[in-house]
């Protein structure tokens, strides 16, 4: 962990937090979800660059150590993508393997549907190739108390979230986003109710862990990561049937709780593969939302497999 290297670079007149490891014109640029950032992919950082890879993690706009826009509640996935673009410009990067988890894969997909010359190829993990739009989480097929559905609304959130501390915070959202089960809640409860305080984290998750995130996001807060990816992930991003010609990978755990969302399973099984015909699939047994920090071994042995397999060689 010592070996990676902290900067702020300038981009778009904001300073985002880059972090990065190893050498070389073989770059992989890592993208994070929620309730995560730069160091939820600290594993799979060290083992790409071990691997002969230039690995770069960024915490997004208005996460962790990178600077709050203007207007945070003006936010869209649009503006990470721009983002993006504008940092490998200004790092001088031309072409990457993007990697991402969660709600970075709707970032990485519009990154290679918008700028197909910049991406060697992509993988994905917990969600699989999805643009922004009216279709992205069908939270409208879902229970009402659905998790999204109450993020979605403005202030509620804010409201329970409020009643804890950031660490608390942090931990609940790892605790039911690592179960099978769908987070829903009552009409009685909010999202922080429906996990008992006794409750451990997971194995695999250390207290330490949550140390770094709940910092990270004591700094940040929570105005900007409820606005995107929950409160801008309806807005249609104007592209109707995209195709993707690059390699691609996708790696869902088997006991991942978004496997259980209205039209997910039927997606990856049928129409993904039209939007992107050159995808391996990969389901890992035991594996939850989280796989890549709950089994780091075995993600870094699928991603660094699949990047000497479609990496080019330098010329």
């Amino acid at each position: 962990m010592e070996q990676i290297k902290h900067v702020h670079v300038e981009v778009r007149g904001l300073k985002l937090h880059v972090a990065e490891i190893g050498t070389g014109t073989k770059v992989v640029l890592f993208l994070h979800g929620f309730p995560e950032i730069w160091y939820t992919w600290r594993y799979q950082m060290i083992a790409v660059a071990n691997s002969g890879y230039r690995a770069i993690a960024i915490d997004f706009r208005g996460y962790g150590l990178s600077d709050q826009p203007p207007k945070p509640e003006k936010g869209t996935f649009s503006d990470l993508v721009d983002d993006i673009i504008a940092l490998l410009d200004i790092l001088g990067i031309s072409k990457v393997f993007l990697i991402a988890k969660d709600f970075g894969v709707l970032a990485l997909s519009l990154v290679a549907v918008l700028h197909p010359k910049r991406v060697y190829g992509f993988a994905t993990l917990g969600i699989p190739f999805l643009l922004p739009g009216p279709n992205a989480n069908r939270s409208n097929l879902m229970p009402k108390g659905f998790y999204i559905t109450r993020w979605q609304e403005p202030g509620r959130a804010e409201a329970d979230f409020s009643r804890l501390d950031v660490k608390t915070v942090i931990k609940n959202i790892y605790i039911l986003f690592s179960k099978a089960k769908v987070p829903i809640a009552r009409d009685d409860q909010e999202i922080m109710d429906l996990v008992e305080p006794s409750t451990p984290l997971p194995p695999w998750f250390s207290e330490e862990d949550l140390a770094v995130y709940a910092s990270l996001y004591e700094k940040s807060g929570f105005c900007f990561p409820l606005r995107v990816p929950y409160r801008c992930a309806k807005i249609d991003c104007g592209i109707k049937d995209p195709e993707v010609t690059c390699p691609a990978l996708l790696i869902m755990g088997e006991k991942d709780y978004v496997l259980k969302f209205a039209g997910m399973e039927d997606y990856i099984s049928g129409q993904l593969k039209h939007f992107v015909p050159d995808l391996e699939i990969i389901y890992v047994e035991e594996g939850c939302h989280f796989i890549h920090e709950q089994l780091p071994e075995k993600v870094n042995e699928l991603l660094i497999n699949f990047l000497n397999k479609h990496m080019p060689s330098p010329m």
